[in-house]
């Protein structure tokens, strides 16, 4: 699958070459917190607790949450690039925690009220904490994603093929060739002397993305003006 553009110019997201592994992975790590929604309903199911309406808040999350969790798996299968605006599956994760960390929080203070010596309990506050993780997850897993990418445009061109590593942008000014170096790189040379390479051996289909940018390069640098 080439999840490059048709056209010669534009942005396009660069994606790690085992991304449909790591996402399959990253899904199938939402197990624990279904885990944690199981044992959480079971003294309800099993009738140790009595049936509350956060209890059943609790069943319709996960039932939500389990839904979310095959519709995501059959949308990796398909299409291992499908990517939402909001990821819904992390939201839901998120609320199954969350809820999960209220009722042991409610549970042990109810046991407190009863008579029970006051205790630290940690535990409702790890799965606090998170849940909130998941949250800012939901809704910056696209900009994190988005972080690597080769940008072709009029003036130049711009790159990031490690989601931790700097943005590296270059103008037909600075640049006075580009050429292939090994299966997937790309070596720029600029006008003052100096060399860039750039890797594209561990991005997804980073072979077609470095001829990319030699197609694109090859015209505007062809029409720049020689130096004598």
């Amino acid at each position: 699958m080439n999840t490059a553009p048709p056209a010669a110019e534009g942005r396009t997201t660069l994606y790690h070459r085992r991304h449909a592994k790591q996402q399959v992975g990253k899904s199938l790590g939402h197990v624990a917190p279904a885990l944690v929604l199981f044992f959480g309903v079971i003294p309800i199911l099993t009738g140790a607790e009595h049936f509350t309406v956060l209890g059943g808040l609790e069943i319709a999350v996960g039932a939500a949450y389990l839904m979310l969790m095959v519709r995501e798996l059959r949308h990796l299968r398909h299409n291992p690039f499908h990517r939402e605006r909001v990821a819904w599956l992390e939201l839901a994760a998120a609320g199954i925690l969350a809820l999960e960390s209220y009722h042991i929080w409610h549970r042990h203070h109810e046991a407190e009220l009863a008579g029970a010596p006051h205790r630290l309990h940690v535990l409702p506050w790890l799965y606090a904490a998170v849940a909130l993780m998941y949250v800012v997850l939901a809704f910056r897993l696209n900009k994190l994603t988005d972080r690597q990418f080769l940008h072709l445009h009029a003036h130049g061109f711009a790159v990031r093929t490690q989601r931790l590593g700097p943005a590296h942008e270059f103008t037909w000014a600075d640049v006075a060739a580009v050429e292939a170096d090994g299966p997937a790189d790309a070596l720029v040379h600029q006008t003052d002397g100096q060399k860039h390479r750039i890797s594209f051996g561990n991005t997804y289909d980073g072979a077609a993305h470095r001829d990319r940018l030699l197609a694109h390069a090859a015209p505007h640098l062809a029409a720049m003006p020689q130096a004598d």
